[in-house]
């Protein structure tokens, strides 16, 4: 990408049905958006059409059929589909499932081929998306798929990072999921990510433990004992500054999680749920450790204000500015470890 070209930024619309056009239209309705990328949106005339006309959204659009033909200053409008799909503000239905599957295939595939620079997903629904060539519990699953690299879901919020060893398995399977093997991969992508993305040379990553108290001594569960204590003196010993495990019920509420660059939570809602309640509206959902970027909004379709305007882009603009930063903190990284003397300089001007 040359430095006098805006960054391409795909989106792909999500359910429908819920808040991710209003949200995404919302964001780039402030012309401003348009100085700092390209807005690429995966659907059709006619659905953005509907939508914005539904929703009281002033914006205009240039409606192509490939990607690579986005103009600079305009929101452009990849025509996915033909047909005008159904639209039920507020209903999970097939058809709002197919039509998301539909933009997100779209846009990984144009991401793929390096037609778009970065993507930005609205939200599904995980139930409605569900079909025979689409069995994903979420985007995070089908991403990890479709790229390269070792995933992770990463939650951010300014200096506020939480990333996750389990993601979207039921609490019963928690357990047995976590091995040693696992731990490493996702300190290790963690720690990559800490540094390419977003530049902190010597990250430092808490871990929380497993079980309540981590376990207290064995008496409730030995997974913290037998299982992540050794491996995270294994990689301290390499190097990597990890610490843990914490006991999940007071790390967060005590602000130890401010002596970390990032913390590691054991399942999902042990690391969300502290998430969203410290940093609801403006969090983002980063999926670290692929070859290219993707980030989405903290929340889901929200069918509850689906089609009534009401809804706050807040979150969706952070994801996009996210991925902004993200992409070219990655470039600024790559380059540097391409040319050794620039390295050299910039450590010496540090």
């Amino acid at each position: 990408m040359k430095e006098t070209q805006k960054l391409k930024l795909g989106i792909s619309i999500g359910d429908l049905n819920g808040i991710g056009c209003e949200v995404a239209l919302k964001t780039f309705e402030d012309a401003r958006m348009l100085d700092f990328c390209t807005p690429i949106i995966f659907a059709s005339n006619k659905t953005i059409s509907q939508q914005k006309s539904d929703l009281g959204i002033d914006i205009t659009f240039n409606g192509i059929r490939d990607a690579s033909q986005a103009l600079e200053g305009k929101v452009n409008i990849v025509n996915v589909w033909k047909e005008v799909p159904t639209i039920e503000y507020g209903k999970a239905t097939e058809e709002g499932g197919k039509y998301a599957i539909k933009s997100l295939r779209a846009a990984v595939t144009a991401l793929k081929e390096g037609k778009i620079d970065v993507l930005v997903t609205a939200p599904i629904n995980k139930n409605n998306v569900q079909a025979d060539d689409f069995k994903f519990p979420g985007h995070t699953d089908f991403l990890a798929q479709e790229l390269k690299g070792e995933s992770l879901m990463f939650m951010v919020a300014d200096t506020l990072r939480v990333g996750l060893l389990t993601d979207h398995i039921a609490v019963k399977d928690v357990a047995q999921a976590i091995t040693p093997k696992l731990i490493r991969h996702k300190v290790a992508t963690m720690e990559k990510s800490l540094q390419m993305d977003f530049g902190i040379r010597r990250p430092k990553i808490a871990l929380l433990g497993i079980n309540p108290h981590s376990g207290d001594n064995g008496t409730i569960g030995e997974e913290d004992d037998k299982i992540m204590k050794p491996v995270i003196q294994e990689m301290f010993n390499k190097g990597t500054l990890v610490y843990g495990p914490y006991s999940a019920d007071s790390f967060f509420g005590s602000n130890t999680h401010n002596q970390f660059d990032a913390v590691l939570a054991a399942y999902h809602d042990q690391g969300l749920i502290p998430f969203k309640t410290l940093s609801f509206g403006k969090g983002v959902n980063y999926t670290a450790g692929l070859d290219r970027v993707r980030t989405s909004p903290d929340h889901g379709t929200a069918y509850e204000i689906a089609g009534k305007g009401k809804a706050d882009e807040s979150s969706f603009k952070e994801a996009v500015f996210m991925a902004i930063n993200v992409f070219r903190n990655r470039s600024e990284y790559i380059e540097l470890n391409k040319n050794p003397l620039q390295k050299q300089k910039t450590k010496r001007a540090s």
